[in-house]
């Protein structure tokens, strides 16, 4: 088992992280490290609170969480420290922005119901519940009726028909 410096592991992470993006096959192909090594490494880095989208992907192919994790980073930033921070992860001021308009639209707004419309989906999950109810119940006359048929069946195998006068 080969063990790596710190300023390696440190060098190699840095290098999975924006701006730089590489992916883990990339890297183990140009240091040696082995795939598994890197992974890891990567996997304890964002454990411990590294922003790491890895995979060599564009910040336009980072996953939502990746991306929510940038708007609640730089939700406190001033402007001067958000374009700082841009040009540190390899990204632009307006994906942030963007990125934070869809966090903010992602919920619908509340809708408030009329008593009617209340009433009316009461009425229904009431139905619903009486219909689940039927169909369990069908459910299990079903596989009652299908034990019994199986029991005769096994019944006539082993002490033959019967034969009717």
């Amino acid at each position: 088992m080969q063990r790596y410096s710190a300023e390696t592991r440190e060098w190699v992470v840095q290098q999975m992280m924006p701006p730089f993006n590489r992916a883990v096959i990339e890297l183990a192909g140009a240091t040696g490290i082995t795939t598994v090594t890197l992974r890891a490494w990567r996997q304890s880095a964002r454990q411990a609170g590294e922003f790491m989208p890895g995979n060599g992907k564009t910040s336009d192919q980072w996953s939502s969480a990746d991306k929510f994790r940038v708007v609640l980073e730089t939700a406190s930033l001033s402007e001067v420290e958000t374009s700082e921070y841009c040009r540190r992860k390899g990204i632009y001021p307006e994906q942030i922005r963007q990125w934070r308009e869809a966090c903010e639209q992602a919920n619908p707004p509340e809708v408030k119901l009329t008593l009617a419309q209340r009433l009316e989906v009461k009425a229904q999950q009431k139905r619903i519940r009486e219909l689940e109810r039927q169909l369990k119940r069908a459910d299990a006359a079903r596989a009652e009726a299908a034990a019994l048929l199986n029991l005769r069946k096994k019944a006539d195998a082993i002490w033959g028909k019967e034969e009717e006068d």
